[in-house]
């Protein structure tokens, strides 16, 4: 069990016996959703929870149970109320009742008389269920035309919502969002670069290192101070696409102070933490000369698996785009230490303890991706545990609707089926990767319904959801470049920095199960949407065949 903070209240853990003492005494649960990284989660334990009268109140009159919403991203994603805290009352069921985000002391007094008058005239009859666990997903069949208009209204979506004054996509708060940054290097590449430069400028903590989590105004001001693994990770990612991309070495360098970041501060064991814990705000406004000695940032060192994953396919990518050799062998580590610690066939623990989650989608897609991308970059052999995890959400998760985010069991309503959108799209061009990689259609199957699962609402995305659309592109082709030299040749490298970073490549000697087909030894080639070329041997002839198989490509 996670170790609560100390407030005026004995919290129970998430889990049956709470919901069970729950209706046996006839008392509505109160569920406190927190993070390690919320600065408002301590300010609402210490001013809110900790005061006598209300301590005393929750106790009497609820069961009070809390949530860490990084360890429990099920409980996270069926009950937040779009923040943290997520301070959130419910049924012995788990139904919800009402809820909010922080609350003022005397605020949450108020709250607590209307539950408490709410619970005695309808009980449990008050409960409801969110939407999201009601419905399937808007599916449609998957043809050629449906993906192609994903990725177009996608597109148009890039252009039409960007903020020509500021940068970046939203007229509030603002979001780096990575993944849509990466949709758009490839199809509206000057939105992507005019987003990432603003985020570079007021997101990037210059002093410390990392990236915070977002901007609370539009023009990119007051930003959240907190630091999440995968956000940075994600954000590498888009920087070193970017420098692919452009060649301009300002995203390298961005990309390199970011290797830092996750392999210094955040550094866990051979992994890495799942966040820097902000410090009070005056910290922030110190020059850094004089933030020495300060009461600075925390760590939570928690490597989880999602995160993890994200990680080390970002600092793969880095290394493949730059011979960034302390960002290979940081994610070698790591990637070792999530096959030792958090991987058993085929089934990704959510962070080492006996009693974390195992086989959550979102866990087992990105520990997927991780090892695809290792064996395009350094060691082919490691696709053997990328396809151990792909196959068990195959069979495991894949329903008739799309695939859940993790078994379909728990207290609450971890019982009830949740289709994450965003997950499905990460998972999508993860098994993009894996069939590539091996042939094997199962994957080519799998990824295709999910992306149908939710494709009946295309008319209806915003940039949010670019990945999805990266996923329905790339069903509709990929750029294949095989390699049959030992990991690390001329002609493998450059491969990898082909200026294309949604591609596959496909790396081991003649007669290694991959790449297939005999290509000669010492020799490369690049295949597209049915085109192959004939075989290059020097980097600049594979260039050229790229090129080739590029112009050979049937125009939309």
């Amino acid at each position: 069990m996670d170790e609560p903070p100390e407030t005026g209240i004995t919290w129970r853990a998430f889990g049956p016996a709470a919901f069970t003492d729950a209706k046996r005494e006839g008392r509505p649960v109160l569920l406190s959703v927190t993070t390690p990284w919320c600065r408002p989660c301590r300010e609402m334990d210490r001013e809110v929870y900790s005061d006598p009268e209300i301590a005393a109140r929750v106790e009497s009159s609820f069961v009070p149970v809390r949530a860490d919403g990084d360890r429990r991203p099920r409980v996270r994603d069926r009950y937040t109320m779009g923040g943290f805290p997520s301070t959130v009352f419910l049924t012995p069921t788990g139904e919800l009742l009402t809820g909010g985000t922080l609350f003022e002391p005397d605020t949450f007094r108020d709250v607590l008389d209307r539950v408490e008058e709410l619970w005695a005239e309808k009980g449990a009859d008050a409960g409801r269920v969110p939407r999201s666990l009601r419905a399937s997903p808007p599916s449609a069949t998957v043809t050629p035309a449906v993906l192609g208009e994903i990725e177009s209204l996608l597109a148009r979506q890039v252009r039409e919502a960007f903020d020509p004054e500021y940068g970046g996509w939203g007229t509030d708060a603002k979001f780096p969002l990575p993944a849509t940054v990466a949709f758009a290097l490839k199809r509206a590449p000057e939105y992507a670069t005019r987003t990432l430069d603003p985020v570079r400028q007021h997101l990037l903590d210059t002093a410390d290192g990392g990236f915070f989590r977002y901007a609370g105004a539009r023009d990119w001001s007051d930003p959240h101070r907190e630091k999440l693994l995968d956000a940075n990770a994600a954000l590498l990612d888009a920087f070193a696409a970017a420098y692919l991309h452009t060649g301009d070495g300002a995203y390298r360098d961005t990309a390199a102070g970011l290797v830092d970041f996750l392999t210094g501060t955040l550094r866990s064991g051979e992994a890495f933490g799942a966040s820097q814990i902000p410090a009070e705000e005056d910290y922030y406004r110190l020059d850094p000369s004089e933030r020495q000695g300060e009461d600075g940032p925390g760590v939570d060192g928690t490597v989880l698996a999602d995160r993890n994953g994200l990680a080390i396919d970002a600092l793969l990518s880095h290394y493949a785009y730059t011979d960034d050799e302390r960002a290979r062998e940081y994610a070698v580590r790591a990637l070792d230490h999530l096959d030792a610690a958090l991987i058993e066939d085929g089934v990704v623990r959510r962070y080492d303890d006996p009693g974390a989650p195992t086989g959550l989608l979102l866990d087992q897609v990105r520990v997927c991706r991780a090892f695809a991308t290792a064996a395009q970059v350094v060691d082919p052999d490691r696709v053997e545990v990328a396809t151990a995890v792909a196959d068990h959400v195959i069979d495991i998760l894949r329903t008739d609707e799309g695939f859940l985010d993790g078994p379909g069991e728990g207290a609450g309503l971890l019982d009830r089926p949740l289709y994450p959108i965003d997950a499905s799209a990460e998972l999508a061009n993860a098994l993009v990767d894996l069939y590539v990689l091996t042939g094997a259609e199962r994957y080519w199957e799998a990824a295709r319904d999910a992306v149908g699962a939710f494709a009946g609402a295309r008319e209806r995305f915003g940039v949010e959801v670019a990945a999805y659309a990266t996923a329905a592109a790339r069903l509709s082709g990929v750029l294949r470049i095989d390699v049959a030299t030992e990991p690390g040749s001329d002609l493998h490298r450059a491969a990898l920095r082909v200026a294309d970073h949604e591609k596959v490549v496909r790396v081991g000697r003649e007669g290694a199960p991959r790449p297939p087909d005999g290509l000669p030894s010492g020799t490369a080639r690049a295949a597209l949407a049915g085109t192959e070329s004939e075989p290059a041997e020097t980097p600049g002839e594979l260039e050229a065949r790229v090129g080739e198989v590029l112009a050979a490509e049937p125009e939309d």
